[in-house]
């Protein structure tokens, strides 16, 4: 069999290649850096492009507010000795006679287990009557069951204890060691100490929040702060509802990075350094340093300060442009914040396009050169 001729394969594939090059686009990630700048609002485009700088990073540095209202916190710590209506007391009667009116026979004392305070405040003790003991320390409840009895029986002797009733008892719930109903006791009467109680929280606490519900009122805090801030460490009531979960802010990472994701943020303030190193950094082969994009519906005060402006009105589209190849552009990166729904996206490099067209053109011609090959 008579061999093909190889000197018009090479530029035959050659301009095949070219031709499909030219007729089709090469396949990317997402749009190029002048493809974005086109968007802008100077080329007639809906979004603000923005470099930024150190003051673009101040002006946007807005964490997200959590706090408890101030009715929670000056709130005064409750007393193991005041009893509330839920509570359980324990009552021990002495009568100073053989024959008492409560005591059994050959006995001179009377025990009286888990008499329960209604929800108007109020016990009964036989031969005392319906007292009230809401509001009253035990001290104070002794004396008053003593002095109704001293006039049916001589010189009686009472002893009030407080046992722990659902009056004082909070529930925990969430992302805690052990879920559940809590009595307010001597040492569990703080937000720090019932959680440290019910097994402390189950999650990295750098992304933990606790909320805590009192009737109408709420409020809601990092986990950390009740460490850093001990004002925030507020005293508990009974009734109190605390959640404890986890941070569900999340920013979504696209283009030439190493992971593209919805990414859950892992600490409670994230710069643009840190949510680039989360998703594994840059592609020394294909990304573009210069090209780090942060996308974002700002609202409209912050976007006024950013651009210098006082006339824009509701949510504006921002594009942010970091240059990690600045002087300090590493530094602008570790300081600009990262909020909750934020889009991260990385360009690729100039020059990927063009490996990707060499190896386009290539591979064309080494199949021509395979295929010749087989007929010589």
């Amino acid at each position: 069999m008579k061999s093909v001729p190889l000197r018009w394969a090479r530029p035959v594939a050659l301009l095949a290649a070219v031709a499909l090059a030219a007729s089709c686009g090469l396949p990317k990630v997402g749009p190029n850096k002048r493809q974005i700048f086109a968007g802008s609002v100077q080329r007639e485009g809906d979004a603000f492009i923005v470099s930024v700088n150190d003051r673009v990073a101040r002006a946007t540095a807005v964490a997200p507010a959590l706090g408890f209202p101030q009715s929670l916190i000056t709130a005064g710590r409750l007393t193991s000795d005041t009893i509330r209506p839920g509570d359980v007391l324990g009552l021990t009667v002495w009568e100073n006679v053989d024959d008492g009116l409560l005591a059994a026979e050959a006995t001179n004392s009377t025990l009286l287990e888990e008499v329960q305070v209604d929800s108007a405040g109020y016990i009964f003790v036989p031969y005392a009557g319906r007292l009230r003991a809401a509001g009253n320390t035990p001290e104070q409840l002794r004396a008053t069951i003593t002095k109704k009895l001293e006039d049916q029986t001589p010189d009686p002797q009472v002893q009030v204890r407080r046992l722990a009733g659902d009056g004082a008892t909070v529930s925990l719930t969430g992302a805690v060691g052990g879920q559940g109903v809590y009595p307010i006791e001597r040492p569990t009467r703080t937000l720090s100490a019932m959680l440290a109680n019910a097994g402390g929280v189950t999650i990295q606490p750098e992304i933990a929040q606790v909320t805590v519900i009192r009737g109408k009122e709420k409020g809601k805090i990092w986990f950390q702060d009740l460490f850093d801030h001990p004002e925030l460490d507020i005293a508990l009531r009974g009734g109190d509802r605390i959640l404890v979960e986890e941070d569900t802010r999340s920013f979504t990472a696209l283009g030439a990075t190493s992971a593209q994701a919805r990414v859950p943020f892992e600490s409670k303030d994230l710069s643009a350094l840190e949510a680039i190193a989360q998703v594994g950094g840059l592609i020394s082969t294909a990304s573009d340093p210069t090209g780090v994009f942060v996308l974002r519906n700002e609202p409209a005060e912050i976007a006024n300060q950013v651009l210098g402006r006082d006339d824009l009105i509701g949510a504006q589209r921002m594009v942010y442009v970091l240059n990690l190849t600045q002087p300090n552009g590493l530094f602008i990166a570790r300081d600009f914040v990262i909020r909750d729904d934020d889009t991260l996206y990385v360009t690729e490099a100039p020059y990927t396009q063009w490996t990707k067209t060499i190896s386009l053109l290539v591979s064309p011609v080494a199949s021509v050169s395979s295929t010749a090959a087989v007929f010589e």
